[in-house]
């Protein structure tokens, strides 16, 4: 079957199309959305306003006054029927401090009772893979993660919290995520992060976008503290590489 034949075209709105791929999350799916946005995006088609990525899908938003539904709806086709040909780069990791536990991660107690476990052992699971940002979402910035070891999942909190700090780190059922903005929220968090991934200062306001992936790193209350004084400069650099694949 072709990515063609995979995709399915959908009207979304007036103003949109939804490019979408098969009805399951996991990477190769997800791997597919990314090389078609980076393959529209290349395009630079004249009336495409945004380009949403997904878990499994990608919403084309566009201009009808500059490009009607039957051209681009042809023009997706076409980049759809030649994606084997795109060249699609190899993927960011970002490296993310996090201090795990106390009044950085109040649920981080929850968490390793609900598994089975010590907070160390969530501690080095949690930190231990790199996980693949699926979607961005919720508020701005907030990466959906995948990979997470089930082996920590816990269940969402039954009464969300009204106002989460931002750089809070979560997890809710076999998700994780970080939480860029003060904002509520039912996740149980497990920890923190100083690095802004969200700061509308910024030439770039998103850090890190769909398709990359994030690894967290354990640091201490001292690392935490001159990590916050960085990037509140905005002198801070996360180490980041190249993953392969």
């Amino acid at each position: 079957m072709t990515k063609m034949e995979i995709a399915k075209l959908k009207v979304s709105g007036d103003s949109a199309i939804l490019v979408e791929f098969e009805n399951r999350i996991a990477p190769e799916i997800n791997r597919l959305v990314r090389s078609f946005t980076m393959a529209l995006a290349g395009k630079n088609i004249p009336g495409i306003v945004e380009i949403v990525p997904s878990y499994r899908a990608v919403t084309v938003h566009y201009d009808p006054s500059f490009i009607l539904f039957d051209a681009l709806r042809k023009a997706l086709k076409d980049v759809l029927a030649h994606l084997d040909e795109a060249e699609i780069p190899p993927a960011t990791v970002w490296e993310i401090p996090v201090l795990y536990g106390g009044e950085e991660g109040p649920d981080l107690s929850f968490v390793a009772h609900h598994s089975g476990r010590s907070e160390e052992d969530v501690i080095r699971i949690h930190s231990s893979a790199e996980y693949l940002v699926y979607m961005l979402g919720f508020t701005p910035g907030f990466p959906y993660l995948g990979g997470m070891d089930a082996a920590i999942a816990a269940p969402r909190l039954k009464a969300p919290r009204l106002k989460i700090p931002a750089g809070s780190v979560g997890i809710a059922g076999q998700q994780t995520g970080i939480y860029p903005i003060a904002s509520p929220g039912g996740w149980q968090l497990i920890g923190r992060t100083p690095v802004k991934l969200y700061d509308p200062m910024r030439a770039e306001p998103v850090l890190v976008q769909a398709g990359d992936y994030i690894k967290f790193t354990a640091v201490d209350a001292a690392e935490y503290a001159r990590i916050a004084a960085e990037a509140e400069k905005g002198s801070y650099r996360c180490r980041t590489w190249r993953k392969e694949g």
